[in-house]
This record gives structure tokens, C-alpha cells and sequence, in this order.
């Protein structure tokens, strides 16, 4: 295999995170079409496109959340002998654990917000919980991203109200944190610049994610140079303790000058004026100079002609 192959954008799904996914899948694609052969598909069920040439094509998972960045895509394209780009399925699954990753985090001695892990058909009592975490929370489901399903609560009505309305899924109560939110993109293992995300609401939901002024963001982000160091070193360590390739974004919360990390999104989206691209803009890349980044890990292991 020495020729170039070309790339497949596989973008949509049927997930939560569908409008999500189209929107990365379509801007990713058009950014790579600056310097390569680009084929974009859609998908509409949770099964690999029959038309994918393991011999002739280099596969960029653009899904966001089930079958896309929870390792179920990945564990398709590894059986079926097909190269693709980011991380692989075993790293895939743990990242879209955020109480598995959260773990790791500790274990390496990185701050986390204190968390109870639960599952829908087992929540917990809103006094217990309070007991031990305070009233001041963040309720989320435990693998799924685009902040759906996130809910803030600041007394034990409103928590009570949240925990009877969870029927089903795996969650996670974290106590919340009031600080600085940040996140650095990861490339080939190292971070890029620092990113701070500036809600009108205070609050990085869904809403304000994709609503257009709702959010500013810094970058880089106007913190000393011995955190920036700090968050940077913590994202790299995680990054490699997961198991990451080719690329990630991880969010922390600052607390004066300590990061709590909170979760790593292994294919974030990738719209020009997306988290990760904004990370990469501190380090010199343009949108196509990422994307074109973002798929040589991809193409070298095809040229190599074995799986990783």
C-alpha cells in the first residue's frame, strides 16, 4: 500500500447526538477535500457502509456518543480489517466512561469532583446523596456527551424531581464545582492551547453549546503560565493513560489555580468554530491544516499496512 488512500467521513448515526454529528461530518469533510480524495456517507443504522474498501480507503469516524464514540464503529472497522482515525475501540469505551475515566484521573493524582455512580433502575435517595456530596450538584448520564441529559440542582426538591424522572442509562451525581471551565485539544499526544468557555448562563448545556452568542470563549485562556502548564501536562497524561491516539479534546473545571478534570471526548465535533479547532488555532493550525492533521496518524498506518 503506497498510495494516498481515500478518506470516508462517516457522519450522522441514529444517537441523541445526530444534528451534532451531521454538522462535524459535513465540515470536517469539506476541510479535507483541500488535500485529499473525500467520500462522505451518512449513516442511518448502526452497520458499516458495504461500499468501504479496506484496501483503498482510510475511515474518519465523525459520530458523536452510541455507535460512534462509545468503540462499537471501531470494533466494526478493526473486524473488518479497515484503517480509521482516533482512538481505537478499547480506548473508545473507556472514554465514554466518565466514572471509569474518572478513576484513572484519580489514580494518576489528578483532581476530581467528588461522584456516586448509579443506574436508573437503582437512584439513589436524594438525602443520602446530599449527605454526601451537599446540595450543589451536576446529574449527567455517564456515557453520553453533548452535555444531553445534563442537569444542574441547588436543593434537595429539585434533586428529588431530577432522580424520579431517571427511568434508565447509567448516571452520575457529581458535586459541582464552581470554577473557570476550560478544555485543551490533544494531538498525537500533545496538547495544544488551553480554551476557556464563557457561559452569558453560567451553565455549558446543550442550549448553550449550539445557541449562536450564548457563549464566549478565550483563546488561549487568560490563566497563569504554571496552570496552563499544569492542565496541559494533566491532559497529556490522560491521554496517554486511556490508551488515546491521533487525537482528543479534555475539559477540566478550574478552582483558583487547581483543574478538575471532568471527561475526554474522543471524536469532539469538528465544525470550524468547534472547541478543538479553536485549541488547535493557539498552536498555528487553521481548520484544514487540522483536519489534515488530524487524518496522517490514519494514513501512515494504512501506508504501513497493519492494524494497529
Amino acid at each position: 500500500m503506497n498510495k494516498t488512500p481515500r478518506i470516508v467521513v462517516l457522519y450522522g448515526g441514529v444517537g441523541s447526538e445526530r444534528e451534532v454529528s451531521l454538522r462535524s461530518g459535513e465540515a470536517i469533510a469539506q476541510a479535507l477535500r483541500a488535500s485529499f480524495e473525500v467520500v462522505a456517507l451518512v449513516l442511518d443504522s448502526e452497520s458499516l457502509p458495504v461500499s468501504i474498501q479496506s484496501d483503498s480507503s482510510v475511515v474518519f469516524p465523525a459520530l458523536h456518543g452510541s455507535f460512534g464514540e462509545d468503540g462499537q464503529l471501531q470494533a466494526l472497522l478493526e473486524a473488518a480489517g479497515i484503517h480509521y482515525c482516533g482512538s481505537d475501540a478499547a480506548a473508545s469505551r473507556l472514554c465514554m466512561d466518565k466514572a471509569a475515566t474518572k478513576k484513572i484521573a484519580s489514580d494518576l493524582r489528578i483532581a476530581v469532583p467528588a461522584a456516586i455512580s448509579f443506574t436508573g433502575a437503582d437512584a439513589p435517595l436524594a438525602d443520602a446523596v446530599i449527605e454526601q456530596l451537599g446540595a450543589s450538584l451536576v446529574i449527567k448520564p455517564a456515557d453520553q456527551g453533548s452535555s444531553v441529559g445534563l442537569h444542574f440542582t441547588e436543593h434537595r426538591s429539585a434533586l428529588g424531581v431530577t432522580l424520579s424522572g431517571i427511568r434508565s442509562g447509567n448516571w452520575l451525581i457529581e458535586q459541582r464545582i464552581a470554577g473557570r471551565e476550560l478544555t485543551v485539544g490533544v494531538l498525537k499526544g500533545a496538547a495544544m492551547g488551553v480554551v476557556e468557555i464563557v457561559s452569558q448562563s453560567g451553565v455549558y448545556d446543550y442550549k448553550a453549546k449550539y445557541t449562536p452568542g450564548s457563549t464566549e470563549y478565550q483563546f488561549p485562556a487568560n490563566i497563569e503560565p504554571a496552570v496552563e502548564a499544569k492542565v496541559k501536562a494533566h491532559a497529556e497524561q490522560l491521554f496517554d493513560a486511556c490508551g488515546c491516539r491521533d487525537f482528543a479534546r479534555i475539559d477540566f473545571l478550574l478552582d483558583g489555580s487547581r483543574p478538575y478534570f471532568l471527561e475526554i471526548n474522543t471524536l469532539p465535533g469538528l465544525t470550524a468554530t468547534s472547541l478543538l479547532p479553536k485549541s488547535a488555532l493557539c498552536v498555528g493550525y487553521d481548520f484544514e491544516q487540522l483536519a489534515a492533521e488530524l487524518v496522517a496518524p490514519g494514513i501512515a498506518r494504512f501506508l504501513k499496512g497493519a492494524l494497529e
